[in-house]
């Protein structure tokens, strides 16, 4: 299986539940009342309409009969998407280091045709050298043994290839000059992530832009932050915001619009992405 159809499932997953949800609404039916109908929880409903979870065939079958879907064909389409939302993904491998509120970020990611982020940490992951992803995780988990260090930076490293694939993702992402000048691990772990950068940036589908410290305060005050948006037209953009221990996933047209517009005027007040090596080299010469 590619990886594009493994993350698609998490698209049809999504899908599914959102014409779970309008199907339900639209027969003015309740969460509790449809949980109540396959013998689950009210909050269950929700996370079968959010695609956060994956669905049983028997259950779909009897929501769709509570909510007056009788025709054989409108069935079948929907339970062949409920098949097809079932196939476990490239990452459930990671399953020991990878928490589950991130899983949904990883399908989401490999199912995007543009991706949009801004970071002011670190590089973002997809663009991070091998070694310079080793000194982040374990600069943020210190007391993690060299295996599980080792797993969280080869599920790092097969995100990454996404980006070179055939027909890979819009990647254009914004950092804060803040990333660059922070250093994590040597000398020469920052110099081969700085020459990373370069090089990734010249690839057609990477936009690349440093949000520099003599512009001042700018439109990215709220933090790091990634829009995704997918090719399926019944698939709304999602804003993710990672946290600690969890992440919140936005999907409101309102504030994914606000989102956008940051990202609109990050990436019209940074250099563009000629003028960004640029700097990214003077950086190079300074490390």
């Amino acid at each position: 299986m590619s990886a594009s159809e493994s993350s698609g499932s998490v698209v049809r997953r999504i899908l599914l539940g959102a014409q779970l949800r309008r199907l339900r609404e639209s027969r003015g039916i309740t969460r509790e009342a449809a949980g109540y109908s396959i013998r689950a929880s009210e909050s269950k409903i929700s996370r079968m309409e959010l695609g956060r979870v994956s669905f049983k065939a028997r259950d779909v079958e009897d929501l769709l009969t509570l909510y007056g879907v009788n025709d054989p064909q409108e069935r079948e389409a929907l339970l062949v998407l409920a098949r097809e939302a079932n196939v476990a993904g490239w990452w459930h491998s990671y399953g020991d280091v990878l928490p589950g509120w991130f899983q949904t970020y990883v399908g989401l990611e490999g199912a995007a045709s543009l991706i949009r982020a801004y970071e002011v940490q670190f590089v973002h992951g997809l663009l991070q050298t091998q070694e310079y992803a080793h000194a982040v995780v374990r600069r943020g988990m210190p007391d993690a043994g060299a295996a599980e260090i080792d797993r969280r930076v080869a599920l790092r490293l097969e995100r990454q290839k996404l980006l070179l694939a055939e027909r890979p993702p819009e990647f254009h992402c914004v950092l804060d000059e803040a990333a660059l000048r922070r250093p994590y691990g040597d000398r020469e772990v920052m110099r081969g992530q700085l020459r990373h950068l370069i090089e990734l940036s010249e690839r057609p589908n990477v936009r690349l832009q440093v949000m520099p410290f003599s512009f001042g305060g700018h439109a990215g005050e709220s933090g790091a932050f990634t829009t995704l948006g997918f090719p399926e037209p019944g698939l709304p953009d999602v804003v993710y915001l990672e946290q600690l221990t969890s992440a919140l996933y936005l999907d409101k047209r309102d504030e994914v619009t606000q989102y956008a517009r940051v990202m609109d005027r990050l990436q019209e007040d940074s250099p563009n992405p000629a003028e960004t090596r640029d700097l990214i080299r003077g950086l190079l010469q300074l490390t």
